[in-house]
């Protein structure tokens, strides 16, 4: 079936040709058509340029996008979806004055969520995800990865990333899969990591590969969690299994975990509230995704991801949600973006960049989506009547999306 959408007031993030990402200064520039269509067959975009131009005006479906805008769907490359309940009480702890270590030292934070992981039944976990997934394509998502990580023992990271698996096989969006049994240290192995890290080894990895449901392994880098070393053993083990690197690091601490991380040629490196110049000069000529998540800078009232520093220094970033139950409670990337160009000073442009091409980067899917561009999935949304698209962070308490398409289909919002 073909689908073309005529008088759109401006088409987003229009690439002629697929690029991986962009860096630096190329973040603040975002290619646009004004006045503008756009041509779909089946599950691809096919075409697209000024409504001066159009020749072949004739289409299976016609829709006139008058005042509205299109943007390529948003790329949200590091979430925990998959996960059980909620975390409520430990937002009123925060409040009251806990830190988000402290209440990790009293049994909750991830062991918490380990905790209700093992409660559920695979089926309530995947109806509860799939509900949540529905909800962020609603808002605009239309690739996203998903990590373990809240089982921490065999069964428990087996059930979550099954479920995974599961939402990639009933879903119209990219899915990519990231194992992270090193999240945490569970409560049977608070005094023997060593154990632990054993059985994420020699065990669950095995049974993961054998049953193909992951792409990416995680670990968490960080004073109290997971090590330098921990973090290259576990790189190391995962690569013998064909999974590539993406590091939680930087969160709290720096002390080298990105240059470990670059070193295992890490797809991203995620969080980095904190960073040292070398750190910088570590991601410096990597093919290493920096990856800021402002969400949860949001939540935890901690430092935001230094945008300016990383993209000043030629650099490239990536923007994610970090949804989870714990320090991110949202999977709205507009807020993500909105919290970018408001806290970390972000330009639109860059912040645009960062939620679509650098996210699609950041799950190794820039040849599918993160562009309008011929041949790749026609995954977009159109907006409102909308005067520019700097109102998608300037007006950031509002959903300015009006119709989301995935592979060439009309979502139900």
């Amino acid at each position: 079936m073909t689908q073309l959408f005529i008088n759109i007031k401006e088409l987003i993030q229009v690439r002629e040709t697929t690029i991986e990402k962009v860096s630096g200064k190329e973040m603040g520039r975002l290619p646009t058509l004004k006045n503008a269509y756009l041509r779909v067959e089946d599950d691809l975009i096919v075409d697209f340029g000024l409504m001066e131009t159009l020749q072949k005006k004739t289409a299976d479906k016609t829709i006139d996008c008058r005042g509205k805008m299109i943007f390529p769907s948003w790329c949200d490359s590091h979430t925990h979806l998959v996960y059980a309940g909620n975390r409520a009480q430990e937002f009123v702890d925060r409040i009251q004055g806990l830190s988000y270590e402290e209440i990790a030292n009293n049994g909750g934070g991830i062991l918490n969520s380990a905790k209700k992981i093992h409660q559920i039944s695979e089926n309530e976990l995947y109806q509860q995800s799939a509900h949540r997934l529905q909800e962020v394509i609603a808002l605009g998502t239309g690739a996203i990865e998903i990590k373990s990580g809240y089982g921490l023992t065999v069964a428990g990271e087996l059930k979550m990333l099954r479920v995974i698996k599961k939402l990639k096989e009933n879903f119209d969006t990219p899915i990519k899969a990231t194992f992270l049994g090193a999240h945490a240290l569970p409560a049977a192995y608070k005094n023997n990591k060593d154990a632990y890290l054993e059985l994420i080894i020699e065990e669950m990895l095995p049974k993961i590969a054998a049953e193909n449901l992951a792409d990416f392994i995680d670990i968490f880098c960080e004073k109290g969690y997971f090590d330098i070393e921990d973090t290259a053993r576990i790189l190391a083990a995962g690569k013998k299994y064909g999974l590539i690197p993406k590091v939680h690091v930087n969160q709290f601490n720096a002390f080298g975990g990105i240059a470990v991380s670059v070193a295992h040629q890490a797809l991203s490196v995620d969080h980095l509230e904190e960073l040292t110049q070398e750190d910088i000069h570590a991601l410096k000529g990597a093919n290493t995704m920096p990856v800021a998540l402002p969400a949860c800078s949001f939540f935890l009232s901690i430092p935001y991801t230094p945008a300016r520093r990383i993209i000043d220094a030629g650099l490239p970033l990536a923007l994610a949600s970090d949804y989870n139950p714990g320090s991110a409670p949202t999977g709205n990337m507009n807020l993500v973006m909105a919290t970018a160009c408001i806290k970390m000073k972000m330009t639109p442009e860059e912040a645009i960049n960062a939620a679509t091409i650098n996210g699609a980067f950041a799950m190794e899917l820039s040849h599918k989506v993160g562009s309008i561009t011929k041949g790749k999935l026609a995954n977009f949304f159109i907006t409102k009547t909308i005067a520019s698209y700097h109102f998608l962070p300037y007006h950031f308490g509002d959903n300015l999306i009006e119709t989301v398409y995935l592979k060439g289909k009309k979502m139900s919002l």
